[in-house]
């Protein structure tokens, strides 16, 4: 108990101590600007005095080049002050503009009055700090003015900080002055391309990561997965990716099998590709401590994990025990972690799970390394303390993740997930918003919280479908894939307990309503995949707020029920009470047979003026699903409609020498009859000969033609 007791006195860490510092307020020693430099079109750096070049940076792609004096008129402004607790950047907030973003964050869309600890924390349920310190650190606030004009704010550090956007924007770190980048344009969507430019572009992921995806902590044996594997394609619900928790391990050592339970990974991936199936499998960071262990051995002797404050090799808890941790600050570490993933992926997986990366540590107050472990760096990162590199451990390790499967297979593209990541991390892996509950607020609240992140730079991320822990009662796990299938990252997923969460475990009723809307979501692959591919070239969000369709109107900019995906379809969940939508023409769409009749579906409306490419429902996205080709055409009030859709091989790097084809259709109203045809093109694939099936929604009905060329024409005499 002593023993206990003088070890968790112990962590009272850096960070804490700082806290009760910051809690004083002490004194503040202003910090002129230094340097004011244009980076880019609308985006100005500021340097403190004493900084004299950009530091190494970890949330942008590219040290920023100078372009010269920013404009005379520059509005946005921050003011830095010294500590000695460390640094407070005040940035004013212009009269009347709603805050967003923030990161992975609970509570509400609209940020105003908001605070949050950007500290990556291992916080089941959201129960710990109430839930404003998670899974991730994102040093970034978008503003929208009462105009719709827009602005961004980065403060770029790593180090542990408070984030308040209240009557001002208020960064107090912990580390020393750090740059600020301003991004000011015209639009929210212009400035968050403007954080893509600094902050990089999430890459295109493979097709198949955008199907529906099934997990549980976890499916054990190998014979249980196929069971479930078996079951989707018997019920015909579609599916995609099957996930591999810790269980699969052999004693929760990385990279191995458990030879009791998964004696043969390859053969049971082989088995999981003939059904169609991928697979994805968890990797954490903690390597179990246990001389004669390979991994563990080799690490050692290449001398790659993080040191506690006396220069020894730090131990935590988690799963295995004792553990070691990479330090991902050095490049030999990050090349030593790649190489591990070649045996590994050449057992047939498919996409690696990082888990527990923030990093997690069982059995200490603080959840997590002491604040004086140390790091070594190497490269452009200078050594220093944990305090300094927690809250991009988690992307520092994912880095090494992507780079060892692209590695060990190069002509296909990485799918990684990871639970902790940093402002930038959208460049190496996808994201999940961690161990939420099975609740209706949880529910609710995975809107906003996906919509943010978004926001932040990062369009591909979901919650746990249905909730990780508790119990969901038919009526919420119904209610939650309704929604859940339109999220960029659909998977549902569940804590270690006698309830089962698979589509078909509440009875028959739910899970007709499961298919329903899993059909729904596969059949709008062919636009979510344009949508991913835009994602991929400007930092677009996949998942949107309302208030995107018009930023100029306030009634929009707190609407955190109904959500946009891209900026043709509306999203209302059946739950949605009074949700304020945009103006003009939004017209009602039914994708699926039956869907009406559910009282669970969300209701999905086509913008005016836009064209939605369709396919059909497949079980998987190995499966041809546009022959024929649908186009959902919605009129604007001029007759008048455009569209797109994206095509390449679905996997591998042959887009990036123009394997691709990039269409762009418009359909327009001349008297009774709706034309629709190829206005252009991009890329060297092939236009493939298929039927084209175009579908005219209208006040009256819903109006229909095909034709086998690029142009067909619709007869609006004749409803559908």
């Amino acid at each position: 108990m002593l023993k206990l007791f003088t070890k968790s006195l112990l962590v009272l860490s850096l960070w804490q101590i700082s806290a009760i510092a910051m809690a004083v307020k002490p004194p503040s020693e202003v910090i002129a600007i230094g340097r004011a430099e244009k980076i880019g079109d609308g985006i100005v750096a500021f340097l403190p005095q004493g900084m004299k070049a950009y530091p190494a940076s970890l949330a942008l792609l590219k040290p920023p080049v100078s372009q010269g004096s920013p404009p005379s008129d520059w509005a946005i402004r921050p003011q830095f002050a010294q500590r000695s607790t460390g640094t407070r950047v005040t940035v004013q907030v212009p009269e009347g503009a709603d805050l967003y973003g923030t990161g992975e964050v609970t509570g509400p869309l609209r940020r105003n009055g908001s605070k949050i600890t950007l500290w990556n924390t291992d916080n089941f349920e959201y129960a710990r700090e109430d839930g404003h310190q998670l899974y991730q650190s994102h040093p970034w606030v978008l503003g929208v003015r009462k105009d719709g004009s827009a602005f961004g704010v980065l403060f770029d550090s790593s180090w542990r900080a408070e984030l308040d956007t209240g009557q001002q924007i208020v960064f107090a770190s912990s580390g020393p002055p750090m740059p600020v980048i301003v991004i000011d344009r015209a639009s929210p969507q212009a400035v968050l391309q403007g954080l893509a430019e600094l902050t990089g572009r999430m890459p295109l992921p493979p097709r198949w990561a955008l199907g529906y995806q099934q997990s549980r902590w976890s499916y054990t044996p190998d014979t249980r997965v196929l069971e479930v594997a078996d079951e989707f394609r018997k019920r015909k619900i579609p599916v995609d990716v099957i996930w591999m928790d810790i269980d699969y391990m052999d004693g929760f050592r990385v990279f191995t099998f458990s030879p009791k339970d998964f004696p043969d990974p390859k053969r049971l991936n082989n088995a999981l590709h003939e059904r169609g199936f991928h697979s994805v499998w968890m990797i954490d960071p903690g390597v179990k401590f246990d001389p004669g262990y390979a991994v563990y051995d080799r690490g050692t002797a290449q001398d790659v994990w993080v040191k506690d404050a006396h220069g020894s090799e730090y131990h935590g808890e988690v799963w295995p025990g004792a553990v070691a941790y990479p330090d991902f600050t050095m490049p030999a570490t990050r090349h030593w972690w790649s190489a591990l993933y070649q045996g590994f992926m050449a057992q047939g997986v498919d996409g690696v799970w990082n888990d527990m990366n923030e990093p997690s540590v069982f059995k200490v107050l603080s959840m997590t390394m002491p604040d004086d472990n140390w790091h070594r760096g190497g490269g452009e990162l200078p050594p220093g303390p944990h305090l300094q590199y927690h809250n991009v451990y988690g992307m520092l390790m994912t880095r090494a993740t992507r780079e060892g499967i692209q590695t060990a297979l190069p002509d296909r593209r990485p799918f990684v997930l990871t639970r902790a990541n940093f402002l930038g991390g959208q460049r190496y892996a996808a994201t999940w918003t961690g161990d939420n509950a099975s609740t209706w607020n949880h529910l609710k609240m995975s809107i906003p919280m996906s919509i943010n992140l978004g926001l932040s730079g990062q369009p591909f991320s979901g919650p746990d479908i249905g909730g990780f822990s508790g119990e969901a009662t038919p009526d919420l796990w119904a209610n939650w894939i309704a929604v859940g299938a339109f999220y960029p990252f659909s998977r549902g997923h569940t804590i270690k307990a006698p309830q089962q969460k698979e589509p078909w475990a509440f009875g028959p009723a739910v899970e007709n309503t499961a298919r329903i809307a899993i059909e729904r979501r596969y059949r709008l692959l062919p636009y979510l995949y344009t949508l991913f591919h835009d994602a991929s070239m400007d930092g677009t969000p996949v998942m949107q707020p309302v208030f995107f369709a018009d930023p100029r109107d306030p009634r929009l900019r707190s609407e955190e029920q109904a959500f946009l995906l891209g900026r043709d379809l509306l999203v209302v969940p059946a739950w949605a009470h009074q949700p304020a939508l945009p103006k003009g023409i939004w017209r009602k769409v039914s994708l699926i047979d039956g869907e009406a009749g559910d009282p669970y579906q969300a209701t999905l409306k086509l913008r005016g003026g836009a064209i939605v490419p369709l396919g059909r429902v497949v079980q998987n996205t190995n499966e041809e699903s546009l022959d024929p080709l649908t186009l959902l055409v919605c009129l604007d009030a001029h007759g008048e409609a455009q569209g797109r859709l994206y095509e390449d091989a679905g996997e591998g790097y042959g887009y990036r020498q123009g394997n691709y084809r990039l269409t762009r259709y418009r359909a327009q109203q001349q008297g009774d009859t709706v034309r629709v045809s190829i206005i252009g093109s991009e890329g060297k694939r092939t236009h493939p000969a298929r039927d084209i099936v175009v579908q005219v929604i209208t006040d009256d009905g819903v109006f229909s033609g095909k034709g086998a060329d690029s142009r067909v024409s619709v007869s609006l005499r004749n409803p559908h």
